[in-house]
């Protein structure tokens, strides 16, 4: 169980922070950036669930509570020592991508496919949802490029590539099943 009973330690006031393995980093390290950037995600996900309702909403508060994970998982490095720490550090698995690919599918089976890229917006919960992909996949790169240089939960990178097709996704049921999508005109504005 987690206590936070003060909530500002100092720690930090010379631009490094822990890792969660007590290892301590400058904060722009690229794990950090990785990790920091799926907490962003997940305020994002928050606004967009102001305008969620039903299983959206409920879709959206399984997202935040992965999110965490996904935090907990980028922030500790060094995969091979998890076997001898106190606590077993958390980890993303497979079965988290595979809950968000049958999501996927039951949301798009309800869509007629697209003939042109969807411009964000449309209704709010559509556009909040198209931020919350475009973050992730920004998550997405910073985790990639942590993956070049130190060990990466390979689950962590799948679960970010597949949530920003969920959010896709999300984003055309959001607009009346894909009626109210803004759709691309190329070359329109010549």
């Amino acid at each position: 169980m987690v206590v936070l009973n003060k909530i500002y330690t100092r720690t930090g006031d010379k631009g490094e922070t822990a890792l969660g393995d007590g290892t301590r980093v400058v904060k722009h390290a690229a794990r950090v950036n990785a990790y920091g950037t799926s907490d962003e995600l997940n305020a994002f996900v928050g606004v967009a669930r102001l305008e969620a309702t039903g299983e959206t909403d409920a879709a959206l508060a399984r997202i935040q509570n992965d999110l965490f994970d996904l935090g907990a998982d980028l922030c500790r490095p060094d995969m091979e020592s998890d076997a001898k720490a106190e606590y077993p550090p958390l980890r993303m698995i497979d079965a988290q991508v595979k809950r968000l690919e049958e999501e996927i599918d039951v949301m798009n089976a309800t869509l007629e496919p697209l003939r042109s890229f969807v411009l964000p917006g449309g209704a709010a919960l559509a556009a909040h949802l198209h931020v919350c992909r475009t973050v992730s996949r920004r998550a997405e790169r910073l985790a990639v490029e942590l993956a070049t240089l130190e060990q990466v939960n390979p689950a962590a990178v799948k679960y970010l590539n597949r949530l920003s097709d969920w959010f896709f996704v999300a984003s055309r049921i959001a607009n009346n099943g894909g009626k109210d999508d803004v759709l691309w005109v190329p070359g329109a504005n010549r």
